[in-house]
């Protein structure tokens, strides 16, 4: 029997996930054992969708606007999905859903990979879930003590989601409207967590702060906000980073393999993005 994956979300014809994951079934000799596949599902439909897997599917990758959803839908929630508030993971394994959240583990990985073992202080653009992925991620590195960590949002009416995560991991983290984001640059790292575009304008403010930047948008690569840091010889991390590491975590969680095959992902998932950006020129 076949065992079966997918990335499920909306939109998701975009979404590199079967690129990496068939990468990782090549080089591990499952390719003809494994496959893994893209549904668009909304959240309306995961629940149907779940009810639908059989004994042949090992697991599910999960994008928005599915991730918090998925937690009331699995069997166990692990950590750090519950603190999280939402799970990019669904393991089938004896009969049951297990829920986790691998966004955070890809951060970390990312991170240090570029040199940033540590961090003391960061400011994080935007307040949704992959913020909330972000701060769980910050804490892992360092940023445990009160105020370490400043989370600016457009409208400040609209940060429940990460306040209500920052409660459940004990953080205390200051919020801040993002129009004064140049008082909030004196620190290690600046996370940006909004989608592609939005940070454009803050480009030249941030690289002029002196601090690492990490962007979690993977393409178009370099964003303004990427390019303006490594002309400033900022440290940059890109979401691509983020996106392979934790689709290592996966196909790990997934297949049971104690490692995934980094490197053959990185260069699949390289050589397809640059693939798209020729067909898109």
């Amino acid at each position: 029997m076949v065992k079966r994956a997918a990335v499920l979300g909306s939109p998701i014809a975009h979404s590199l996930s079967p690129v990496l994951h068939t990468a990782a079934y090549a080089e591990l000799g499952l390719a003809g054992e494994w496959e893994y596949q893209r549904h668009e599902c909304a959240e309306p439909g995961l629940a149907a969708f779940l009810d639908g897997c059989d004994a042949s599917w090992a697991g599910l990758s999960l994008t928005m606007p599915l991730k918090r959803a998925a937690l009331s839908l699995a069997d166990t929630v692990h950590e750090p999905a519950a603190a999280v508030g939402g799970a990019n993971t669904i393991v089938f394994r004896g009969g049951r859903r297990h829920a986790h959240n691998t966004d955070v583990a890809g951060i970390v990985a990312a991170l240090r990979e570029a040199g940033i073992g540590r961090v003391r202080t960061a400011t994080v653009i935007g307040a949704g879930a992959t913020a909330a992925s972000a701060l769980a991620a910050l804490r892992e590195l360092g940023a445990t003590e009160p105020h370490a960590v400043t989370a600016l949002a457009r409208y400040l009416g609209r940060t429940a989601e990460l306040s209500a995560a920052a409660e459940r991991m004990s953080a205390v983290v200051d919020f801040a409207p993002l129009s004064g984001i140049e008082r909030h640059l004196d620190v290690d790292l600046v996370v940006s967590t909004v989608p592609a575009g939005a940070a454009d304008p803050l480009a030249a403010t941030v690289a002029a702060g002196g601090a690492a930047v990490f962007d979690v948008v993977y393409a178009p690569w370099p964003t303004p906000l990427a390019a303006a840091a490594e002309d400033a010889g900022r440290t940059v991390v890109g979401g691509f980073e983020m996106l392979l590491h934790q689709a290592a975590v996966q196909v790990e969680l997934m297949t049971g393999v104690p490692r995934a095959p980094v490197e053959a992902m990185r260069a699949a998932g390289a050589a397809e993005l640059r693939r798209r950006a020729t067909a898109s020129a």
